[in-house]
């Protein structure tokens, strides 16, 4: 279908988007007569009555005009019965994006072609002073008014953002949701940060699982491990089963869960596999418009496995010697994808040997490039000691927090089941050891996941506060 057709259809069944772009298009955008009539008349009907018009109403319009002739009434009555017959949701902000540079394509068209014509006049009939103007209009084409915030002008506006209430996805466990002030918000990079087989994987899995469980859709990018084993991970948490009972379930049995599952969840979750190093945010893009258009999947978070292994869209992989540059630069597109769709995204990335080995890992311990944790919203570094595997428990360590003041409670344990791959909160007296000053009462837990009693001072000997 081709753009104009795109528009229009939109125009006529979405009435966000008409708000949205209605004001900038014009009727010479469109190159096809047909077009610009169906154009003339949806305008014309949504400046008199302050809504799109239905495909009766429509056609209504179209068959009362007297000037065109019969054969074409037809045909445009015929593509708008098209249009209202294709029922196929497009994602609205690829919509409006892709509008607007439709419009500004069209007015730069334009304005070249009139600034032609002014060039050729032999007769001198047309002013060439006009050609910067029409250059300049053209180019000035953008469907953001918005030049700037007046500070003093402006202050009720001001107030209302910092009295929102943000919408946010919240976690399953509580000591999450106290440190995040309820969830990870909307246009967010989330980070989890650990050595080998400290359980990045198993939080990215975790919180998928938790997630589809609240009705919400997860895309899970995979990079390093297969589709089938993210899924067998997935399978365990949220059928409270261990590997080895997953593998002796019988297929009917295997299948009356699922259909359980199913049944108590409205959310989807898909899983994607990229080979390392070989997609970038381009492609990550192509798939949410795939799965949107094939399956009208738009998911409401999105886990990437993990973000050192993904290409950069700006850079070459030649400028991958350079390290710092490179994962500096995945960060930032992955986190601008994140603002772009206003999906929160979850990712991990490794400790470098000197942080694996430590048991306080900080910020200079970010594998490969420090400029990784500059980029992110939320960065946690996931802490596995002796002491704290025998008790299956995890401690985690708030690098950066733009959720709230990190400091308050830096350090907390996190119950870990691995059988299960499930995450589980700890009685508060598990927490009450830690040596960070300021750690505060944790909220009564609402999960029903079984907690475990404090451990002993031990596990929290060899940190520093």
């Amino acid at each position: 279908m081709q753009m104009e057709k795109v528009i229009l259809k939109s125009l006529m069944k979405n009435e966000k988007f008409s708000r949205k772009v209605l004001p900038f298009l014009k009727e010479e955008y469109f190159v096809q007569e047909e077009d610009r009539i169906l154009f003339k008349e949806i305008d014309q009907f949504i400046n008199k009555y302050n809504a799109p018009p239905s495909a009766e109403a429509l056609i209504i319009e179209v068959d009362s005009l007297a000037k065109i002739p019969e054969d074409q009434a037809k045909n445009l009555i015929q593509t708008v019965m098209e249009m209202d017959a294709d029922n196929q949701e497009t994602n609205l902000d690829w919509l409006i994006n892709s509008t607007e540079k439709f419009c500004q394509d069209k007015a730069i068209y334009n304005a070249m072609t009139k600034s032609i014509e002014i060039m050729n006049d032999q007769n001198g009939k047309l002013n060439k002073g006009a050609i910067p103007s029409l250059l300049q209009d053209a180019l000035a084409v953008s469907f953001d008014p918005n030049v700037g915030h007046d500070f003093l002008d402006q202050y009720e506006e001001r107030y209302e953002y910092y009295h929102r209430v943000e919408e946010k996805l919240p976690f399953d466990l509580d000591f999450f949701n106290k440190i995040t002030k309820n969830g990870v918000a909307k246009k967010t990079l989330n980070m989890i940060m650990g050595g080998v087989h400290t359980g990045k994987t198993l939080f990215l899995c975790h919180f998928s699982a938790a997630y589809l469980a609240m009705g919400k859709n997860v895309l899970y990018i995979t990079l390093e491990m297969a589709p089938e084993e993210i899924s067998r991970r997935i399978d365990c948490n949220l059928l409270n089963v261990t590997f080895e009972d997953l593998e002796a379930l019988s297929k009917d049995m295997y299948e009356k869960k699922i259909k359980n599952l199913k049944s108590k969840t409205n959310g989807k979750l898909i899983i994607k596999e990229y080979p390392a190093t070989s997609a970038s945010v381009l492609h990550f893009r192509s798939l949410l418009n795939e799965l949107n258009l094939k399956k009208n999947f738009v998911p409401d978070v999105i886990m990437i496995d993990y973000i050192n292994l993904c290409a950069s869209s700006r850079l070459k992989a030649s400028s991958a010697s350079d390290l710092y540059t490179w994962v500096k630069s995945i960060s930032e597109e992955v986190r601008g994808m994140s603002q772009a769709t206003g999906i929160p995204i979850w990712s991990a990335t490794q400790l470098n040997r000197s942080g694996f080995a430590s048991s306080d890992p900080d910020m200079t311990n970010t594998s490969e490039s420090f400029g990784l944790p500059a980029t992110v919203d939320f960065l946690m570094v996931l802490i596995a000691t002796d002491e704290l595997r025998a008790l299956n428990q995890i401690m985690v360590k708030q690098l950066k927090n733009r959720y709230r003041d990190m400091e308050l409670d830096k350090r907390f344990v996190i119950g870990v089941d691995k059988t299960k791959m499930r995450l589980y909160d700890v009685e508060q007296s598990a927490q009450e050891d830690i040596v960070n000053s300021g750690q505060t009462p944790t909220p009564t837990s609402s999960t029903s996941v079984p907690k475990i009693a404090g451990p002993s001072k031990d596990k929290f000997k060899n940190l520093k506060v």
